[in-house]
């Protein structure tokens, strides 16, 4: 009954045509806002799929650190037994450092990443190749694998006519034997097999080679490493998994999933988003100033109306219901023509991906968009809430209006 009435005022002509007017200026408001935030939500959650995707081509599943010092030391019992858990996919030791690269007159400072037979199959990087292949050598024989930025940086260009550019690799000793500064670094040649292009990041800082060459190279033993990282059995939990490894490690060891190794960019990733949205809010909000003058005036319009449903016996809380519900109506037609705008276009740019990104620099070259229930539901719960609130004070004050027949 509540929805009758305030259907029949939002749709009946008024004396004023300005009540009309600012009525539909607010429904159109609100409807622009929620389309807003549901477009920008669903932008930032395909470009946050983006961004996942191009780091877990570098971070894995699980990986494991020591939290003190640089390496650990860990036994071939433990590492089978970390393999055949049935959490554990696939499993690589690793061993990082940072070393100095030079070719002739180029020279470059990289992360070196020493990685064991494994690595391969738990990394996205050999899918990132653009030129050579992924092969990393042997201790006899090392092979580097550079990032596109590295690469330049170092002036190394791949011909298949002429043989593999030569690099030397220096890389600090973990155990310093002498005063000399020339004892505590190692040198030695590789040469460079392959080119990976991920995301910019890796691409200008980092390089991989053999585990047991920069093992050797650094003077340590074949257990020592600085991190294992760990693919994970398709739908076992993370978290468990940690739990377990923990177990087997024991203490003096830090235990990351793939977005607590790098949770500062999701954490601004997630901050931005939020911050966009909140921003947004602030058109919902100027939408309900609009809202409180447009029930306010429709209260004064419809002062007779209430007169005649006061004598019939009607309740202040009935006429405090019909204007709430006039508001509600308002926000919930806004709320899901914006909605409805939002999908059309999001499904439009799935299928067709009109709306273009300029630069070229980009990974794509269109906006992405992912559109998930969660922030659908917050969005027009937001959008409902705010309507709810414009609604009480025009309300109120038409509940308490007296009796007035002439």
């Amino acid at each position: 009954m509540y929805l009758r009435f305030a259907w029949r005022y939002f749709i009946g002509k008024k004396s004023a045509n300005a009540i009309n007017i600012i009525a539909w200026v607010t429904t159109g408001v609100i409807a622009f806002a929620t389309c807003c935030q549901i477009l920008v939500l669903s932008v930032f959650n395909g470009f946050e799929d983006i961004v996942k995707s191009l780091y877990s081509s570098f971070y894995t599943d699980i990986k494991i650190t020591p939290q003190k010092g640089k390496t650990f030391q860990l036994d071939a019992s433990t590492i089978n037994r970390l393999k055949k858990m049935p959490f554990t996919n696939q499993m690589a030791c690793g061993l990082e450092e940072k070393a100095l690269i030079k070719n002739e007159s180029f020279q470059a400072v990289v992360q070196l990443k020493g990685v064991d037979t494994s690595y391969a199959k738990l990394s996205g990087v050999p899918g990132g190749i653009v030129n050579g292949t992924f092969e990393t050598g042997d201790s006899i024989n090392p092979l580097l694998i550079l990032g596109s930025g590295v690469q330049n940086a170092l002036g190394v260009t791949f011909n298949e006519a002429l043989p593999p550019a030569q690099l030397t690799v220096m890389l600090p000793k973990a155990k310093i034997l002498s005063n000399d500064p020339l004892e505590s670094i190692s040198e030695a040649n590789a040469y460079a097999s392959g080119v990976f292009a991920i995301q910019q990041d890796f691409d200008n800082s980092c390089a991989i080679t053999n585990l047991s060459f920069v093992q050797q190279q650094m003077g340590l033993d074949a257990n020592a490493f600085s991190c294992v990282e760990i693919k994970l059995t398709a739908g076992y939990s993370a978290e468990k998994a940690k739990k377990e490894i923990a177990t087997i490690l024991g203490p003096g060891f830090d235990i990351k999933d793939k977005y607590e190794q790098n949770s500062s960019l999701y954490a601004t990733m997630r901050t931005e988003k939020w911050a966009i949205y909140a921003l947004l809010c602030l058109i919902l909000i100027i939408a309900a100033f609009n809202m409180v003058s447009s029930l306010t005036m429709l209260v004064l319009e419809k002062k007779q109306d209430v007169s005649v449903l006061l004598s019939l016996g009607g309740s202040p809380r009935l006429i405090q219901s019909i204007f709430w519900s006039e508001g509600l109506l308002l926000g919930g037609l806004g709320t899901i023509i914006g909605t409805i705008m939002a999908l059309i276009i999001c499904v439009a740019q799935l299928n067709f991906k009109f709306i273009k990104l300029t630069g070229g620099s980009f990974v794509i070259d269109y906006f992405p968009v992912k559109l998930i229930t969660t922030d659908i539901l917050l969005v027009v719960s937001t959008s409902m809430l705010i309507s709810f609130a414009a609604s009480v004070l025009p309300s109120y004050k038409a509940s308490k209006q007296k009796l007035m027949l002439r």
